[in-house]
């Protein structure tokens, strides 16, 4: 991944994926999230679902430049799990990814190169199963609009490719637009000429 660039990948859908090896069981779940509050509820809600397992393993990374991830082993020897885990998330230069593995011991221990080799292996076939998609890296903005200029806000929403996230249209019309990075400065400087209009970036 590298910082300040326009877009980045990340997985379309949620997936699940499974892989066996001398009688463990390891199930992974990859997930698209948006913020570490995310990742915490789809772990915790595996490991409701999930209580008999003996290790719920995990990496994400989140945003775009580099310093927002996380992993754990869960109680697997150090290195063995989270990293590889995060490892396959990088290789395919991802962010916004959480990839959740759970294992089922078998009774037979697996050693140190075998449980990265069970954890690597586990999250490529969960991302192999789920479309990568590139999305613009967006800010959000909150517009105050008089309702006489909707229509020169949509047209430039167009014009920059910008998604309209939210809208209420009342006497004064609020809406929430992702403006992509590319056309930021572009589009604000547009907005700043038109009367009616208090523009302020979401928080």
């Amino acid at each position: 991944m590298i910082p300040n660039k326009e877009s980045f990948y990340t997985i379309e859908t949620a997936v699940i994926a499974e892989f066996k090896d001398r009688g463990s069981r390891f199930v992974a779940y990859a997930y698209p999230i948006q913020t570490a509050e995310e990742a915490k509820q789809y772990i915790k809600q595996l490991k409701k679902e999930h209580p008999k397992a003996a290790h719920h393993c995990f990496a994400y990374r989140i945003g775009f430049d580099e310093t927002i991830f996380r992993v754990s082993d869960d109680g697997e020897p150090s290195g063995t799990a989270g990293r590889p885990i995060l490892g396959q998330i990088d290789s395919k230069q991802l962010t916004n990814t959480l990839v959740v593995v759970v294992r089922y011991f078998g009774g037979t221990l697996l050693g140190t190169s075998g449980l990265i080799h069970a954890y690597k292996t586990t999250t490529i076939l969960a991302l192999q199963l789920t479309p990568i998609i590139q999305k613009l890296i967006t800010t959000t903005y909150i517009l105050s609009i008089d309702y006489t200029i909707i229509n020169s806000i949509m047209l430039l929403a167009k014009k920059y490719n910008c998604l309209v996230l939210q809208q209420s249209t009342q006497l004064f019309c609020e809406m929430k637009i992702a403006i992509p990075k590319k056309y930021l400065e572009a589009m604000l400087a547009e907005l700043k000429e038109l009367k009616g209009l208090e523009c302020k970036q979401d928080n």
